[in-house]
């Protein structure tokens, strides 16, 4: 362990992420909301305590270890996540405690998008243009974690797959160095984002609005500007818009980055994740919207397909955007769909949940064993396109899905223990570890009634979620912390 460049580290950070607080403060200039001073605040403490942190060992270059790896990448989310809040719960006007700050905050950095906050529309542009900003960024973070960093820590979906996964993706690494592969991802995460701002004022935002959702839709955040999100526009084409990036936002980064330097789509065709992403969320789509139009929950079949698209896109990306309150759909529909986000976005993607290539490998490892019950001696290898994944590959699978459970067991028991009913404790857990954001029951339209041991708990499973869980947990076992 190397805690003195781990401090200098967390230092640069603070300092970097103090600066990330002064856009909100020209937002306020431009519309003259009156909400400049706690981002001032928050940016001077954020800068002091980044600067006192780094100043005692600011000449101490030490290389860091793997151990230091892991805790460099924890704290890159919780410290940051903490001291986001400080704007948050210095506006006086926004009534939150800190522990209501600290939920909103990381909720945003880990693009989860469950929110306290009520009363949107009636917020300074600048408060609104912070959340929308703490996705955006949290976004960005998860796309270098995925791609650069958890690989190096022996970790993460993106691992496994950029390890095993056949066709152009294997044959065509990013780039030889991590600076240049963030370089480039964020030159990708930059232009969707742009793009899509673009075609948000095409289709009718204004100009903020457009920017806003742009960051939470690319983030897959899910953040609004408004309470009733996107269904405050009323808009096909917008939805159509939003449907259109979140599908991209979904899918693994470095796909788009090989079809973007090669200028050929095939990258989109031949890779066996992103064809499973896309037919699962066709026909749960196809589901959703017969099951709307079969009991006439709208008044047409057009309405039916156009709100059970988006929702199931929205939600099966884990973006967490909606046009109607999908937990009072009837029938198996909000659970169906919460479902989905259990599968999530691609490796490599800013979407949350298992991960696709995780549930794909989980899907054709159930079917060898049913298989191997008719040919007990058969060698069935399971693969991935034409190539046979390694057991060491299956096994890493099958711990990271007990290790899920189990955590989500264990937190769903503790909110349940809150006095949290079934159906909000399994929803909210499913919500917050899969950094999807609405769930049902109490916590379908915001978090802000339930009491503050359950938010911190479910601080607790964003942040689990958005670290693929074992980056997390390890730091809580012995071994970790044994010289």
């Amino acid at each position: 362990m190397q805690p003195i460049a781990i401090q200098r580290i967390l230092g640069i950070l603070l300092m970097l992420f103090s600066i990330t607080m002064l856009p909100p403060v020209l937002v306020s200039f431009i519309y003259d909301d009156g909400a400049r001073l706690p981002f001032l605040q928050g940016f001077m403490l954020t800068l002091f305590t980044g600067f006192i942190c780094w100043l005692p060992v600011y000449r101490a270059k030490r290389e860091l270890r793997l151990r230091d790896g892991f805790l460099v990448v924890v704290l890159f989310w919780t410290v940051l996540g903490l001291f986001g809040a400080l704007p948050l719960a210095l506006y006086d006007e926004l009534g939150l405690s800190f522990t209501d700050a600290a939920f909103e905050s990381l909720s945003g950095l880990t693009t989860t998008g469950a929110t306290v906050i009520t009363g949107l529309d009636s917020l300074p542009h600048s408060i609104l243009y912070y959340r929308q900003q703490l996705q955006w960024l949290g976004g960005m973070g998860i796309i270098v974690l995925a791609v650069a960093v958890l690989p190096m820590l022996g970790i993460g979906g993106m691992q496994l797959y950029r390890a095993e996964t056949p066709g152009p993706m294997k044959d065509s690494k990013l780039t030889p160095r991590i600076t240049e592969t963030a370089k480039a991802l964020w030159y990708i995460y930059l232009g969707l984002t742009i793009m899509c701002a673009l075609a948000y004022w095409l289709a009718g935002m204004n100009a903020f609005d457009a920017i806003g959702h742009s960051f939470s839709t690319v983030a897959i955040g899910g953040f609004s500007t408004h309470d009733a999100s996107m269904g405050y526009f009323n808009s096909a084409l917008i939805e159509t818009v939003a449907i259109f990036f979140m599908l991209l936002a979904g899918m693994n980064f470095a796909i788009h980055f090989t079809a973007w330097r090669t200028f050929d789509l095939r990258p989109y065709f031949f890779d066996s994740e992103a064809r499973f992403y896309l037919v699962l969320l066709l026909i749960v789509s196809v589901v959703t919207s017969g099951y709307l139009y079969i009991t006439e929950s709208f008044d047409n079949l057009g309405s039916a397909i156009h709100h059970g698209v988006f929702q199931t896109v929205s939600i099966g990306t884990t973006t967490g955007f909606t046009t109607t309150g999908y937990a009072a759909w009837p029938g198996m529909l909000p659970v169906l769909l919460l479902f989905m986000s259990f599968v999530g976005g691609c490796a490599g993607s800013t979407g949350g949940g298992m991960k696709v290539i995780r549930f794909l490998l989980l899907l054709k490892q159930g079917m060898r064993e049913i298989t191997k019950l008719v040919h007990p001696n058969a060698q069935i290898p399971v693969k991935i396109g034409n190539k046979a994944m390694p057991n060491r590959i299956i096994s890493s699978v099958w711990g990271f899905f007990s290790a899920y459970v189990a955590v989500f067991v264990f937190i769903m028991l503790v909110l349940m223990g809150t006095g949290m009913d079934q159906v909000t404790a399994f929803s909210a857990v499913a919500a917050c570890m899969n950094n999807l954001g609405p769930g049902l029951g109490d916590v379908a339209a915001h978090y802000g009634e339930i009491n503050d041991v359950a938010k911190w708990m479910l601080c607790f499973a964003m942040l689990l979620g958005r670290l693929e869980i074992f980056t997390l947990l390890v730091l809580l076992t012995p071994t970790f912390w044994r010289r």
